[in-house]
């Protein structure tokens, strides 16, 4: 009997570790289909933020950016990309994480977010008053 619930546990354990969205993400660029950045996803305190830890510059492009287009009253104007935290407070709702922001660093722009999983990929919608994008960004396989 016991071994049976203890079973059961780590079952259940390891199936709803795949609709959790911590981890490492693999961003495509909407345009080349190209690889452009790593956003490792965290959980704390239930809420779920996002931060760059790895670019993929294009040729000629700074291979150290900063947000210089980040708003001048944004904490991370002028800070560097790597490491910066881009995506915050995200709550889980249902099957989707909402109610946070996201931060696009090419652009300076902040917009309301949702995510959600479809099989191993991650959606990730930005709204933006009406309008909104969605980016599919793929699990980060070279980090475990």
């Amino acid at each position: 009997m016991i071994r049976t619930t203890l079973l059961t546990f780590f079952l259940l354990s390891s199936l709803s570790g795949f609709t959790q969205i911590a981890g490492r993400w693999k961003t495509i660029d909407d345009n080349s289909g190209q690889p452009r950045s790593i956003i490792e996803i965290t959980e704390r305190s239930g809420k779920y933020f996002g931060k760059v830890i790895k670019i993929f510059p294009q040729p000629g492009e700074d291979p150290d950016p900063v947000c210089d287009k980040c708003s001048d009253t944004d904490a991370r104007y002028k800070k560097k990309v790597i490491g910066m935290e881009i995506l915050k407070e995200l709550v889980k709702d249902g099957e989707e994480f909402t109610g946070g922001h996201i931060l696009d660093p090419e652009n300076g722009k902040v917009y309301k977010c949702k995510l959600w999983l479809e099989g191993k990929i991650l959606k990730v919608r930005g709204y933006w008053g009406p309008f909104f994008r969605t980016q599919t960004w793929h699990a980060d396989a070279s980090h475990p």
